[in-house]
């Protein structure tokens, strides 16, 4: 893990963002977008629409950075969530497309089902279960399962003891188990 990325001030990217500072977004860009490329691919499971994702996801940061709010969570976590959830309806979109060899045939599209609504509050839930757990709990999870940090890394970088990440891990998954079911 570099320095670099340890002392990069997110919050203050995206405040600046909505003061209007282009260099904030690029430095946001550089500082996260291989991340959020990885993120967004292993959900569409498509480079190129994932590329997509992640150009459109700079721009809703950029014209949303104000209403980040750092007493609901940190930065880094809300430009992942603005990411996931473009992600998350491409999926959805996708679903949705009619495919058809003649090109003048057009049929209406399904509508919403049952699978739209149910993805929709799963994350709904999963966004309020997170919010359930301990700043520092939650953040372990989202090192591990948003930025791929190791328990290793995760400790580093929180200095916390290995066996209190791991445990931290491990506990708030089953935390979020319960709260999910």
């Amino acid at each position: 893990m570099t320095r670099e990325r340890e002392e990069f001030d997110h919050a203050a990217a995206l405040e600046a963002c909505a003061r209007g500072d282009q260099q904030a977004l690029h430095a946001i860009y550089l500082h996260e977008g291989g991340r959020l490329l990885g993120v967004v691919q292993r959900i569409v499971r498509d480079r190129s629409m994932a590329e997509d994702i992640v150009h459109d996801a700079c721009l809703n940061i950029w014209r949303r950075a104000s209403t980040y709010d750092r007493s609901r969570g940190s930065a880094r976590a809300w430009i992942f969530s603005v990411a996931r959830h473009l992600a998350l309806n491409a999926i959805r979109d996708r679903r949705r497309e009619v495919v058809t060899d003649d090109p003048h045939q057009v049929e209406p599209l399904e509508s919403t089902g049952p699978q739209d609504v149910a993805d929709w509050q799963v994350g709904a839930r999963m966004d309020h279960c997170l919010a359930q757990l301990e700043p520092e709990r939650r953040a372990c999870l989202l090192h591990a399962y948003v930025n791929g940090y190791s328990h290793a890394e995760i400790a580093t970088h929180t200095d916390t003891p290995l066996g209190t990440v791991k445990a931290w891990i491990r506990r708030s998954l089953e935390r979020l188990r319960e709260c999910m079911s």
